[in-house]
């Protein structure tokens, strides 16, 4: 294997989670309107369905969401690297390699987390993408597998990969068991070491590092980004997309955010009806919208109303704009702006 010069990534301070059927293109619309500089990542699309399928629907995206990175997942070089390069004509500012689902369906397909027992393949697969791509070829990945030692499994795939031209690791800091557990459960059960990815940081300083797994707060992230250049936030920000609001300003010193949620709101509005003018449905939108109010006033009345909105809905974008105003129209209107 001839490998490219490594190349010199910059973790971004704080970034949200590859989630399948989560972070889609309309949820990462929605979260680039409460933050300006978090990086937003695609869900996992397998190389091969970037080599056979839709590419406008699987690739597409709206230019608000820079930056934007896309996850691909697969094992085979050749087909990672073309896939990457198609990726990168699409526009996407990173292209990170999935090596950390644990799903039956991904290990099928002999990649994602079953990959941490392969760490010269990875490299290879690393290696292959970063020689046709010009922006950073990054990876995601586990703590290590089922019996596998932790810190020796994750050590020795870094340095593999580090060879071979990643710049930038995302670690989700827990092990994944490819059998006796779901991926919600692997997302769950096996404890969590973050010190690990500390110590990864440490003795690969060179390498940006970014650590991923039950971080729901700008507190919690705080905390981590004394030991790592990075930190990844997954299924809270889904929960709540407001949590992005003050990021820009506590981790970049940047204001960004909207004044209030109902203005985040507005900025979704034009967006939702367009979308649905190109024919999706509504609730293409209002599910990642659904908990914009979580914990104010009102909040329960609000996804209730929107549950209207939710499949089935056959009214016009112009009336689903309405629905979605007059649902928030219920929920008192204060300032939420962060002063610098």
């Amino acid at each position: 294997m001839t490998a490219p010069p490594a190349t010199r990534a910059v973790a971004s301070r704080l970034s949200v989670a590859p989630m399948m059927d989560y972070t889609d293109r309309h949820l990462r619309f929605v979260l680039r309107q409460a933050s300006r500089r978090t990086r937003l990542y695609t869900e996992m699309v397998t190389a091969e369905a970037v080599m056979r399928g839709d590419r406008a629907r699987l690739l597409g995206f709206d230019a608000a969401e820079h930056p934007v990175a896309l996850q691909l997942g697969g094992a085979d070089p050749l087909v990672l690297a073309e896939a990457a390069r198609i990726g990168e004509g699409y526009g996407y500012d990173e292209i990170n390699l999935n090596v950390g689902c644990p799903s039956d369906r991904v290990q099928a397909g002999r990649f994602g987390a079953c990959l941490m027992a392969e760490p010269d393949l990875v490299a290879h697969c690393v290696a292959a993408m970063a020689r046709v791509v010009a922006v950073p070829v990054t990876v995601k990945c586990r703590l290590a597998i089922d019996d596998m030692p932790e810190w020796e499994t994750l050590s020795a795939l870094v340095g593999r990969i580090a060879e071979a031209g990643c710049g930038h690791v995302i670690v989700h800091a827990r092990k994944a068991w490819l059998s006796g557990l779901s991926p919600r459960e692997n997302r769950e059960v096996p404890p969590l070491h973050p010190e690990m990815v500390w110590r990864l940081k440490a003795e690969f300083p060179s390498l940006a590092v970014t650590v991923n797994g039950g971080i729901r707060t700008l507190d919690e992230a705080e905390r981590h980004l004394a030991h790592v250049d990075g930190v990844m936030i997954g299924r809270a920000v889904c929960e709540n997309p407001w949590l992005l609001a003050e990021a820009d300003l506590r981790l970049w010193g940047e204001p960004g955010a909207p004044a209030d949620r109902h203005a985040l709101l507005e900025r979704v509005l034009p967006y939702m009806a367009a979308t649905m003018a190109a024919g999706a449905p509504s609730h293409v939108i209002t599910r990642h919208i659904n908990g914009l109010f979580n914990g104010l006033p009102g909040a329960r009345a609000w996804r209730r109303r929107l549950s209207e909105a939710a499949p089935g809905f056959t009214g016009t974008p112009a009336e689903a704009v309405h629905l979605v105003t007059a649902a928030a129209a219920m929920i008192p209107r204060q300032s939420e702006a962060f002063a610098a």
